[in-house]
């Protein structure tokens, strides 16, 4: 959520953040014709008179009330009468302002969740996906002597991914692992922890689903609503990401600076509807409903958030590195950027079969946007006045994406996989086929 007083402040910024993520044409709140920071301006505005008004309207009522009293003891009955009818006047509109207090508030809350993060001034200003900048790319893409087949082939092959018992089960997208698939799965969730681990990150083991306030905390409400399953029976979500739950711990609380910064990684099933997804980019494990992901999340002084960023993003790139999978950065620019993000990388790597970048790490840094919402505060001394915190997290890793690049990457001309040498002592074997 942004800060109300940087949209009073500068509403040109705002407004052309909204320009830069393509969302002020769409219009981000209802507003007849006025845009949503000329309204959220207008309310604000409204708000703070009509506080004005009730506090003066409280006051006086004060005032008058400590009076009546004296002039009773005075004998001035006449002017004290007049006193005790003003008192019956301000009393009615003490509550009519105090309820039209509620009502403003009660309009401005969800158009200030409903506008998005502004970007990073360091984040390029772009239409969509073909403006993101390629920063590094790292490794080579592997030279086959003979047609490399696409992952799917090679899990059918050696039985490591059902697919079609999956659907019956469940329905498309909800996948077995079998066998070697399971354990390599296995392997790659406990070499990721052991990784966060050794660079810091407290481990945690969060609840799969979370409530609404948990959900909005965050910023998956009200954006990504089609994106989420929702239970509707028992108003539960289960978890998109393990951010939510595992940011969402702290919320409505103050932390101390020296407790700051805070650094978490949970591992978790995702669940994820991935509305309006189809062709080429769901097949096989492409793109899936329930997933396993290892999470980083940091909390940071404001100051030092980006550095943390550059860490964060460091820490999800040295496991593509120790997997020795091919990958490239990429800096998402205004018009890729989600909703709550400031800035954004993207980790993909290379998919030797399908011949093409694969998705598997998204790193960013909110800024205060998550933290406003989800009231997460330090302070900077121990006497000073609490601060939003800023939020950051990457993916370390996506396994669905990750075990297609090593099938992919790793195989031999007679269909077996050669995996990596750091996965041998998690697998227990060296070789799948």
């Amino acid at each position: 959520m942004l800060d109300i007083e940087l949209i009073r402040r500068e509403p040109g910024r705002v407004r052309e953040a909204l320009r830069a993520k393509g969302l002020l044409e769409e219009g981000v709140a209802e507003a007849k014709g006025e845009d949503p920071v000329e309204r959220a301006q207008r309310l604000d505005a409204k708000r703070r008179d009509t506080i004005t008004a009730l506090e003066d309207a409280q006051a006086e009522r004060n005032d008058r009330s400590q009076q009546i009293g004296e002039l009773m003891q005075a004998g001035e009955e006449e002017r004290a009468q007049e006193h005790i009818a003003r008192t019956k006047e301000l009393k009615q509109d003490v509550q009519s302002l105090e309820e039209e207090v509620e009502e403003t508030e009660a309009a401005l809350r969800p158009l200030l969740l409903a506008l998005p993060n502004l970007p990073h001034s360091s984040v390029p200003v772009g239409a969509d996906e073909g403006d993101n900048e390629v920063e590094e790319e790292v490794g080579r893409a592997p030279a086959f002597d003979f047609d490399p087949q696409p992952h799917w082939a090679l899990a059918e092959q050696h039985g490591l991914v059902d697919f079609e018992r999956g659907a019956k089960v469940t329905g498309a997208g909800f996948p077995f692992y079998t066998g070697q698939g399971a354990r390599l799965q296995r392997a790659l969730v406990q070499l990721f922890l052991d990784e966060a681990a050794e660079a810091g990150y407290a481990e945690m083991q969060p609840p799969l689903f979370v409530n609404e306030a948990s959900a909005r905390g965050t910023g998956q409400l009200p954006d990504k609503e089609d994106l989420m399953y929702e239970i509707g029976r028992d108003e539960l979500f289960p978890i998109p990401t393990a951010e939510v739950p595992v940011t969402n711990f702290f919320r409505e609380e103050i932390l101390s600076a020296e407790a700051l910064p805070i650094k978490r990684c949970a591992y978790t099933p995702c669940f994820r509807r991935e509305a309006g997804s189809y062709g080429q980019d769901v097949r096989g494990l492409n793109r899936l409903h329930q997933f396993d992901k290892v999470e980083l999340v940091w909390l940071a002084r404001p100051d030092e958030s980006y550095r943390a960023l550059e860490t964060l993003r460091t820490d999800a790139e040295r496991l593509l590195e120790k997997l020795g999978l091919p990958y490239r950065r990429l800096l998402m620019c205004t018009g890729d950027l989600g909703f709550a993000q400031a800035k954004k990388y993207d980790l993909e790597v290379w998919s030797a079969g399908q011949e093409r970048w694969l998705e598997v790490s998204s790193v960013s840094n909110f800024e205060s946007f998550q933290a406003r919402r989800a009231d997460i505060r330090y302070r900077p001394e121990p006497e000073a006045r609490p601060r939003p915190v800023h939020t950051l997290n990457g993916s370390a890793l996506a396994l669905p994406r990750v075990i297609a690049a090593l099938l992919e990457h790793f195989q031999t001309e007679d269909g077996a996989v050669a995996l990596p040498g750091v996965l041998t002592e998690y697998t227990g074997f060296e070789r799948i086929g």
